[in-house]
């Protein structure tokens, strides 16, 4: 019997210097901090400069995660960057993130699954670990969001920021000890479960039309008529769904390791709106002290909003050896997904 197991050595996040605050937007948008606070949560968050690219973010989560895990670039057998804004269409951008780290004997690849892209990704490289094809995995989400916003969007562009999260994954078999973390006194996550879904029916509910063969070559057309930007279609429906599939995503996680909701220490949800994760936890019958929230500091970064609060709470003690930790997505595809972690 195989009884290989996915655990995580090391975690990581990086955050662009540069805040923009709800009050620096209303020197541009007809709006004001407390109309954005309190429709989004968001108080402020991180922009990329000009010359730093989503590969740069991945690569400043990377290398804490990797010193966290112990483990050197060239090590690394396996790396995959969830983003929907890679620095290139191609190369991917973990070609351009292997470039940078110095991985020369990794397998590099993009995941593209919009705000639960990071979910996505560790379940392909859970996949590649546990038949023991690869021994160490490198996952990443990385997004530079404030590059694919109509900035004269205030019920849009109010919501996004930039940045990158990322963790160290080995396979390991309980039985022989804990090999993840060899003569270190430090804790590590074990991934007991996680599980994945999509609606391609309904995509269009949350999109960029423009940049794919749809729309190529781009044209002065496309750019006046802003297709190379993120569009929220049908909103109020999709804040319906959101929390159904939120909350849905994270039943099935509990359910599936026979644990309540409940007892999870935290639930670390994609960061997407403050009201959604509100009506996510009151349709779980949970204290909204049990959601772990990054929204206020940093806003929606997509698919790297749940491995930056993951490394957060690693980092600042509020998770602890034991504690089960829930993660839950939702995002464009339309995708939603799971995970329980033990740490």
């Amino acid at each position: 019997m195989d009884r290989r197991r996915i655990g995580i050595a090391g975690t990581g996040s990086y955050l662009p210097e540069r805040i923009l605050t709800n009050f620096d937007l209303e020197k541009a948008l007809d709006t004001s901090d407390q109309w954005i606070y309190q429709r989004t949560g968001v108080r402020e968050r991180r922009i990329a400069a000009p010359d730093v690219n989503t590969s740069d973010l991945a690569r400043g989560a990377s290398l804490r995660a990797m010193e966290m895990a112990g483990i050197s670039a060239k090590e690394l057998d396996l790396i995959i960057l969830a983003t929907i804004t890679p620095d290139t269409c191609c190369p991917s951008g973990a070609n351009w993130l292997e470039a940078k780290l110095g991985a020369q004997r990794a397998v590099s690849f993009d995941v593209t699954a919009a705000c639960c892209g990071f979910i996505f990704a560790l379940s392909v490289a859970g996949q590649y670990l546990k038949t023991g094809t690869f021994k160490n995995a490198l996952v990443v989400a990385s997004e530079v969001m404030s590059r694919c916003q109509d900035w004269t969007d205030r019920e849009n562009c109010i919501l996004w920021g930039d940045g990158a999260g990322a963790v160290v994954l080995r396979a390991f078999d309980p039985s022989a000890g804990d090999p993840l973390s060899p003569g270190r006194k430090r804790e590590t996550g074990e991934i007991l479960s996680i599980h994945i879904h999509s609606d391609g029916a309904n995509g269009e509910n949350l999109l960029m039309p423009g940049g794919g063969s749809k729309t190529t070559p781009i044209s002065h057309e496309s750019v006046d008529k802003k297709l190379h930007t993120l569009k929220m279609i049908k909103a109020n429906e999709s804040v319906r769904v959101a929390v159904r599939r939120f909350a849905e995503a994270a039943e099935e996680a509990a359910s599936f390791n026979g644990i309540k909701v409940s007892d999870a220490r935290w639930i670390i949800p994609h960061q997407a709106n403050i009201r959604i994760l509100q009506q996510m936890a009151k349709r779980l019958s949970i204290p909204f002290e049990k959601v772990y929230l990054t929204i206020e500091k940093y806003g929606n970064i997509s698919s790297a909003t749940i491995p930056i609060a993951l490394d957060e709470g690693v980092r600042n003690g509020s998770i602890h050896s034991g504690d089960h930790i829930l993660l839950t997505g939702f995002g464009g595809g339309l995708t939603w997904a799971s995970s329980l972690i033990r740490w």
